[in-house]
């Protein structure tokens, strides 16, 4: 290993521990010192890379609102297809982006939604990125509507539909699987249902009747 390869290793490895820290315990509860351990560094050496708590913090913002950025564009960027495979396949891709990190929502809501001085974390990295889709959406459900293949919508009011239905079940889950056991007792099969549930409700509400 290279001392480049070496470095981007260390780096990856404080980055995974500071993650898991942040997720598990939010910013305030979140040690160096915990973080420094559970990456096999030294507390001088995570310093090193990461000068500040402060900037380790930003730097798992960062990293999650690109995966989060990537994820959507991939699943909805591509303009040859229909507008409704379009965003099926981003009401799709953003469920299993939560189920692959379960953590994710909860860490965004405590530790950016309750602290408006943070929100610029998120909407640097994600703002120009959403905005753009946005607009190219938009033009394309308006064509859409205009050949009368869908019903009139705001896409913008769309994704806030799509994050309420895929968001939730993972916030309300813990509380959930002990009142309904039946429903929710096999985790895996009642995210496949829920999924497949949220999609449905977004397709009819754009689908010409």
């Amino acid at each position: 290993m290279t001392q480049e390869q070496e470095k981007v290793s260390k780096e990856q490895l404080i980055l995974e521990a500071a993650e898991y820290e942040f997720f598990t315990k939010g910013f305030a509860g979140a040690r160096t010192t915990t973080i420094a351990k559970r990456a096999g560094v030294t507390h001088a050496m995570l310093h090193y890379y990461y000068r500040t708590k402060e900037q380790l913090f930003e730097r798992v913002v960062e990293k999650n609102a690109a995966t989060i950025g990537q994820a959507m564009l991939a699943a909805m960027g591509n303009p040859a297809k229909p507008i409704i495979e379009r965003l099926r396949d981003g009401i799709s891709a953003h469920f299993d982006l939560i189920v692959a990190h379960p953590m994710l929502p909860r860490f965004f809501l405590n530790e950016i939604g309750a602290y408006p001085e943070r929100y610029n974390l998120l909407t640097d990295h994600l703002g120009a990125t959403a905005n753009k889709l946005f607009t190219e959406l938009q033009d394309e459900a308006d064509a859409a509507t205009e050949r009368g293949e869908i019903e009139q919508v705001d896409v913008r009011m769309l994704f806030i539909s799509m994050l309420s239905l895929n968001i939730f079940p993972f916030i309300v889950y813990p509380l959930g699987q002990n009142i309904m056991t039946d429903m929710m007792g096999d985790k895996e099969h009642f995210l496949e249902r829920r999924k497949a549930e949220n999609i449905e409700l977004i397709m009819r509400r754009i689908k010409k009747q």
